[in-house]
This record gives C-alpha cells, sequence and structure tokens, in this order.
C-alpha cells in the first residue's frame, strides 16, 4: 500500500520541480545571452568581484546604498573568471532565492490552512500547490531570478519570515511557547537577511515587530513575548550595522539615503538638469497607481490584468470577512505602503509604458507583490470551494481559476515579460556602447593598466575581461576622507595619469572627463553610439609627466 505524503515529502517534491525550473530559465536565457541586460545585475556582480579584484580589494569596496548581502552571496562565485565574465557567478544566489522562494509559497499556505476543519476542504490541499504554481511559474520571476538581481534573494527572505511567524501563531495556539520562541528566532534570522539585503526588508521588520507586540499584549499571545524579543534583536541587529558601518567609514550614518549616490541626491541632479519629476512625487495616491501598475504588469497583459486585481481583492476580502484566522497573510501587503513612501518622498523613480512618460524603468519592483497575487488568488479558489455545496463544483472552480491563470501567462509569454523588455530597451545603446570600447581594448597589450569611473560603464572591462585590479576607479579611495582624500589613489592618478596608467578611458561628463590632468594624455580613439555618452580612449604620456 503506497504511503500517503506528508508536508515535508511535497516540499522536497516542489523543491526539486523548482529547481528544474530554474535551471531550465537559465540555460534559456544564457543560451540567449540575456543575463547581462540589467545595468544594476552588472553593478552587483561588479562590486562583489571588487571585493578581490581592485587596486584596493576589501569590504570597503561594497560601497554604500546598496545592501551588502547580495554581494557578499555572489562573492565566493565571482572568484572564477569565467564566471564573473558571463556573470554565471551572479545567478547562482538568486536562483536558489527562486528555489526557496516558491517552497515557501507552499509552505506558508499550508500552514495556515493546517487546521482540521479546513482540510476537511478540498480546496485546502488544492491551494498550496496552486499558489506555488502562480509564484514559481510567472515568466518574470523566471528571468529575474536567473540574473544578478536582488528580488529573488530578498523574496525568499520575506516569505520565509512569514512562514516562521505564521508556524509561531499556530504553535501559541496549541500552547507550545518553546516551539513558537524558536520559529519567531528563526523568523529574526530572516528578517535580519532581509534587512541586509533591501530596503523593504526595514521597513517589513517594522510592521512585523509592531503587530506582533501589540498582539502579544492580549492575554492569549503572551508566550509569544520571549520570541519577539528575540526576533525584534535579530531584526535590529542588520539595519544597525548597516547605519554603524556608513558611519564610520562615511562619517555619516544616513550616507545611503542622502549621500552622492543615493536616490534622492540623484533625483535631485535630475531636477536640477530640468528632468521633469515623477508624477508620483510627494502624491501618494499617484505613487499607488504607478506601483500596483507594475505589479499588475508582471501578473499579466491587458485585460487579464482584472482578473488578478479581482482574485487579490476577492481573496483579502474572504480573510477579513470569513476566515480571520489566516489574518497573518495580510503581511503580504507590506510592499504596497513601502513603494508609496519611496516613490513619493525617497526619489525612486518607477515608469509604466501605459502611463506618462510611457517608458520603463524599475517595472520590476512590481514583483515583489507577486507573493501577495499567488497566495491570495488560491485562498480566492479555496474560499470559493468552502461555499461549493458538492465535489463537482469545487473541481469546476479549480479548473477555471487553472485555466484564467494559465491564459495570463501565455499571454505573458506572447507579449513579452515586461521585467525583461525593461531590461532589453533600457540595456540597448550601453551594451553597444560597452561591446565598441571592450573591442578597443582587447587589442591593447594584455598587461595595460588603465584609469576610469566604473559607476557607469564597469560593463566594458567585464566584456574584455580586464581584470579590475588593472583599473583604477572611484574605489581606490579612503571613503572617510570628506570632500576629498588629497592622498587617495583615485585622486593621485586623476592628477598624475601617467605617473600610474598606461591608458585612460573617460566617459562625457563623467569625474575622469571632467577632472583629469588631459596635458598627459592623447586621445586614441573617440567612441560614439547614439544615446550614450561619447567615450574617449587616452594614452598616458610619459614624457609630458608633471614633476
Amino acid at each position: 500500500m503506497k504511503k500517503p505524503s506528508t508536508p515535508a515529502s511535497e516540499i522536497f517534491l516542489l523543491g526539486q520541480i523548482a529547481a528544474i525550473i530554474s535551471i531550465a530559465a537559465f540555460f534559456f536565457y544564457l543560451k540567449r545571452g540575456d543575463l547581462l541586460l540589467y545595468g544594476d545585475a552588472v553593478a552587483h556582480i561588479n562590486i562583489a568581484r571588487r571585493v578581490v579584484d581592485s587596486r584596493t580589494p576589501g569590504l570597503l569596496q561594497l560601497g554604500t546604498v546598496w545592501l551588502p548581502l547580495p554581494h557578499l552571496l555572489m562573492l565566493p562565485f565571482l572568484v572564477s573568471r569565467w564566471m564573473w565574465q558571463t556573470g554565471i557567478g551572479g545567478s547562482i544566489p538568486p536562483m536558489c532565492g527562486y528555489v526557496l522562494s516558491v517552497t515557501g509559497i507552499f509552505h506558508l499556505v499550508q500552514t495556515v490552512l493546517a487546521s482540521s476543519k479546513n482540510q476537511k476542504v478540498l480546496g485546502a490541499g488544492f491551494a498550496p500547490w496552486f499558489a506555488a504554481a502562480i509564484f514559481g511559474l510567472n515568466p518574470n520571476l523566471t528571468y529575474l531570478q536567473t540574473t544578478a538581481m536582488t528580488e529573488p534573494i530578498y523574496l525568499a527572505f520575506f516569505i520565509w519570515a512569514l512562514v516562521f511567524v505564521c508556524t509561531a501563531l499556530r504553535a501559541c495556539a496549541a500552547g507550545d511557547a518553546k516551539q513558537s520562541t524558536l520559529c519567531l528566532t528563526k523568523a529574526g534570522f530572516c528578517l535580519s537577511g532581509a534587512c541586509l539585503t533591501r530596503y523593504d526588508g526595514w521597513f517589513l521588520a517594522g510592521v512585523v515587530i509592531a503587530v506582533l507586540l501589540a498582539l502579544s499584549r492580549l492575554p492569549n499571545f503572551a508566550p509569544l513575548r520571549p520570541g519577539i524579543k528575540r526576533l525584534a534583536l535579530l531584526a535590529a541587529v542588520a539595519p544597525a550595522l548597516w547605519l554603524g558601518y556608513n558611519y564610520v567609514i562615511y562619517r555619516n550614518p544616513a550616507e545611503f539615503a542622502n549621500g552622492p549616490y543615493s536616490a534622492k541626491v540623484i533625483e535631485q541632479k535630475s531636477l536640477a538638469a530640468g528632468t521633469a519629476p515623477h508624477p508620483g512625487t510627494h502624491n501618494l495616491r499617484v505613487s499607488f497607481r504607478y506601483f500596483f501598475k507594475s505589479a499588475e504588469l508582471n501578473l499579466g497583459e491587458g485585460k487579464w490584468q482584472v482578473f488578478w486585481v479581482c482574485s487579490l481583492l476577492l481573496g483579502t476580502a474572504i480573510i477579513v470577512l470569513f476566515q480571520r484566522s489566516l489574518w497573518p497573510l495580510l503581511f503580504l501587503w507590506v510592499p504596497v505602503p513601502f513603494y508609496m513612501l519611496s516613490i513619493a518622498y525617497s526619489g525612486v523613480p518607477l515608469y509604466v509604458p501605459t502611463w506618462w512618460p510611457f517608458s520603463l524603468y524599475n517595472v520590476r519592483y512590481g514583483i515583489e507583490m507577486l507573493p501577495a497575487f499567488a497566495v491570495f488568488t488560491a485562498v480566492a479558489a479555496y474560499g470559493l470551494m468552502r461555499f461549493a455545496t458538492s465535489t463537482r463544483s469545487r473541481l469546476v472552480i479549480a479548473i477555471v481559476f487553472l485555466l484564467l491563470v494559465a491564459g495570463s501567462y501565455v499571454q505573458v509569454w506572447r507579449e513579452g515579460p515586461v521585467s525583461f523588455e525593461e531590461a532589453v530597451i533600457n540595456s540597448r545603446s550601453r551594451i553597444a556602447l560597452e561591446t565598441v570600447v571592450a573591442s578597443r581594448l582587447e587589442i591593447l597589450p594584455p598587461d595595460s593598466t588603465f584609469i576610469m569611473y566604473l559607476g557607469d560603464h564597469v560593463g566594458a572591462l567585464q566584456q574584455a575581461g580586464i581584470s579590475l585590479s588593472s583599473v583604477i576607479n572611484e574605489g581606490n579611495h579612503r571613503p572617510g576622507k570628506r570632500p576629498a582624500d588629497p592622498n587617495g589613489l583615485w585622486e593621485h592618478a586623476l592628477k598624475h595619469p601617467a605617473a600610474y596608467a598606461n591608458y585612460v578611458i573617460a566617459f562625457d561628463s563623467d569625474p575622469v572627463a571632467s577632472t583629469i590632468n588631459k596635458s598627459e594624455l592623447a586621445p586614441l580613439a573617440i567612441l560614439r553610439v547614439t544615446g550614450q555618452p561619447e567615450a574617449t580612449l587616452y594614452k598616458t604620456l610619459k614624457s609630458n609627466q608633471i614633476r
């Protein structure tokens, strides 16, 4: 007689399926050369690589603004020159995050429906698999998880934090205080990981801690208190470490938020240059509309979006009105207020092709709502099954939902996943310029040394396979020295390039083009690509060196 499947065996099976999907998608996009379309993916890979491949290697190469955990996770795989140059090393942590996320979605729905009363309903067994399928088969996520982007890694921490919180609440209801404390401790580690991956995690941690603290004041939830203390401590450690790092290194704990590379300062520079502000600037309603539209675009095209919105709202309404024991799932709405505030007040731009200025930029942020759409759509199907009066009607409901999801995703594949299209459109001219520059660099002597600003076009060096230790860049100085470091390698090289390098690569308006001592340089080539700044390759003149 065949043994019935257990939750652990189902999760193991699902993990295997997710791994197959992840690897298949990876080889599909690798063959097409699409792993490095996102400029941010290239930047993440090279920030990690600089820790070991630099004139001044070390953890200070992690810089500020972007949180360090994704780079540290990529680092072991990027030591290999081949895995760095191809971008494969940067794909491995997001792919692992994808597999963990898919299994986490299944575990989350299974956990909240795991009462004997719910198990009697056919949908209780269908819902976890349905939610995992919606999440894992999403075309936008299957592309993003093959790149060195941080969203798939963050989603893994986000989802598993909620899994452990829900498990802790169940243990508390069963009177198992020890198990509850253990699960909240695990949730604290997940929140800490989320806080070191994306700033979304800081907001998430604050909301989770606030809700649990309020809950612990009720007599029935008093056993949660020891676990909440551990969770709060673990979640607070990550932001505290990052604030401390910024203070020690940059003399400004909020360097990531208001420093020269922060989103807010970049927005101010764009406004000063005459760029129109984002429509959602200082307007939470409009910010909500742009973010929520990006979420819809990541799920479906055109009229298919109506199905997803209705399913999301129906699933939420079922929880609020009829299945209040499932209330922890409402944490999945947390990305909405975070991105509303970020767009309105933190200089975070997000543009969708359907609204002014009719472009694609940061549309991938909408993928943060994929867990909510997946889970609440499954809850909607489950809720309707509970109200159904026969097994046949329940099967009809399940088939209708499956067909609607399948139809939506087929249409997304036909039109092209929006997060993939964003990467393609925004990379065309950048990659074209970097390819032209790389082709010129490849014919130079292999032992050549360079001076170059890496903030915009480090991909040219990556394409050419030029070690970052051969390049003096803006990361080769002491970041704690303000406003400049007169004794820094970068500053010295800009003043006397002939003493430090054989060649200089300058892009119009970058720090090299605007500040380097050109009396020691002779132009070799001017490289132009429409839509990108002009690049000039110089050879240094040792005879003109200032003594």
